[in-house]
């Protein structure tokens, strides 16, 4: 089994280099001369939110307030943070991660954290995968701190405390020197642990467990460090949980230089995924095709199909004209497809001696008309829960492709319903016996053979009481058309007068 390997990148300055990024990409003219910082709402007026090289070496600290900074340094020049936009960048630079893995995540206001076990040979290995990415980042303008171990707290230690580019093994020796700080606990208890003499991990993981679990057994996560170190060590589990689950069938494709036209490389990635959908009996039913821009952006397209498919030149067809709706930007280097929804697909015999199937003639059919038209464009009957036929089969569906789902008894009604029913005169041999002659529309017809009856009762929680029962037949008459007939009720059934028949459907 593959051990696990956790990534976690820490942006330092993140929110000074974003509203830098956007300065510079809205081209509007630089900040004045001299330190520089941003502020946001505090409890007792505006507090630092972030600041430059500049206004650190001025001796202004993060969090403090703005006032009281103004009059260390009257030089500084201050400008509006956007806590809420910072978190949503943030999070839109997790999904751009999904480049080097499946599952990234946002860590906090100022960091990613990556699953990439079993990922990195893909990249030539963990070392030029964390060089890989620090060059992307630093091509966006963002400086970080990344580090890879086993476990999210590990990862998180070095990249926040550790050198930068760390790749940790061994948890339990690694993590010694560093301070107790790094192991995500909240101030007051980092200076409870300084009063005891407990400045690094080391002096921690020395001290006999009785002690410390007797002083912090009560204390939330965030202020016990016995439990944050069990899960820095791997001693308890603590899973990366995604905003959204992992496909279970993904290919991806990394370019050696940015393109704009993806169309090249699509039947290469259609005819992989294909593969493994293959390899595990399944089909894909909606999928998803996902561009990742130099610029940290991300493009995405998705198709469904009516039944499940793994043809790779059906697939291609789906996104043909769509791929024109991609904004390449300045071209993209990475290109991903998903089988987002896959289900169980038994493998056909399509050869010479075996018999014609064209079943997926009507779906692959469904599936080009809405891929042009829409969804909303097509409709079809759409089988409804019912017993009644006029309620299971009058319901239409623009999503046409839910329309192979049929139930296997509507194979044995007629396709053409009367809405409503016509009442038609019958004359049958016995009371409870089936039709010998009907009229209908001052026509008769008279019947050679017939099949049935098929009993439908009324639907008690949806009827009115006194709703009657029916039966039904399928006949044929002597020129050999064919009816769907019933009787409303049954003698003596106390529910009414005389039974009566109704000629519900016409067969083909």
């Amino acid at each position: 089994m593959t051990a696990r390997r956790i990534v976690s990148i820490w942006f330092p300055r993140f929110p000074m280099e974003r509203w830098m990024r956007l300065r510079k990409r809205r081209r509007a003219a630089p900040p004045p001369d001299g330190p520089l910082a941003l502020i946001t709402d505090g409890p007792k007026g505006p507090i630092i939110h972030d600041l430059d090289e500049a206004a650190r070496e001025a001796g202004i600290r993060k969090g403090a307030r703005a006032v009281d900074m103004r009059a260390l340094c009257p030089t500084v020049h201050f400008e509006q943070a956007d806590p809420a936009g910072d978190k949503a960048a943030l999070e839109k630079l997790a999904l751009w991660a999904r480049r080097w893995c499946p599952w990234s995540i946002a860590e906090g206001g100022s960091g990613l954290l990556l699953d990439t076990t079993g990922a990195d040979h893909l990249w030539g290995g963990e070392a030029a995968m964390l060089a890989d990415m620090e060059a992307r980042f630093g091509a966006l303008g963002y400086g970080c701190r990344i580090a890879i171990a086993p476990t999210i707290g590990a990862a998180h230690a070095f990249s926040h405390y550790g050198e930068s580019h760390t790749l940790c093994t061994d948890p339990a020796a690694d993590l010694a020197p560093l301070p107790v700080a790094s192991l995500r606990l909240e101030p007051d208890t980092i200076l409870l642990l300084h009063r005891l003499g407990l400045r690094r991990i080391g002096d921690l993981m020395a001290v006999p467990r009785l002690h410390l679990t007797r002083r912090f057994s009560r204390s939330e996560l965030v202020a016990n460090p016995l439990l944050r170190l069990d899960q820095a060590l791997g001693r308890t589990d603590e899973p990366l949980t995604a905003p959204d689950e992992a496909p279970p069938f993904h290919v991806q494709k990394s370019l050696a230089e940015p393109i704009v036209d993806p169309a090249n490389h699509l039947p290469d990635l259609f005819r992989q995924l294909c593969a493994f959908l293959l390899e595990a009996g399944h089909g894909a039913r909606r999928i998803r095709l996902t561009v990742y821009r130099t610029d940290g952006e991300i493009g995405r397209i998705e198709a469904a199909t009516a039944a499940p498919t793994r043809d790779p030149a059906h697939m291609a067809s789906l996104f043909r004209e769509r791929v024109e709706q991609l904004d390449p930007g300045f071209g993209f280097d990475v290109m991903a497809l998903e089988a987002i929804a896959a289900h169980p697909m038994k493998t056909v015999q399509s050869d010479l001696t075996a018999p014609s199937d064209d079943t997926l003639d009507l779906p692959r059919l469904i599936d080009r008309l809405t891929n042009r038209f829409g969804d909303a464009a097509i409709y079809c009957p759409l089988p409804y829960a019912s017993h009644v036929p006029e309620r299971a089969r009058h319901n239409g569906s623009s999503l046409a492709k839910e329309a192979m789902a049929a139930e296997d008894k509507a194979k044995e009604r007629p396709l053409r319903l009367l809405d409503p029913a016509e009442e038609v005169h019958v004359l049958y041999a016995v009371p409870e016996g089936p039709p010998a002659q009907f009229v209908w529309r001052r026509r008769p017809h008279r019947i050679a053979r017939y099949q049935g009856p098929e009993r439908i009762a009324p639907e008690w929680w949806r009827d009115r009481a006194g709703t009657r029962l029916r039966d039904y037949y399928r006949v044929e008459d002597a020129t050999g058309r064919r009816f769907w007939l019933y009787r409303e009720g049954l003698h003596g059934d106390g529910r009414g007068g005389e039974p009566r028949w109704f000629l519900h459907g016409l067969f083909a």
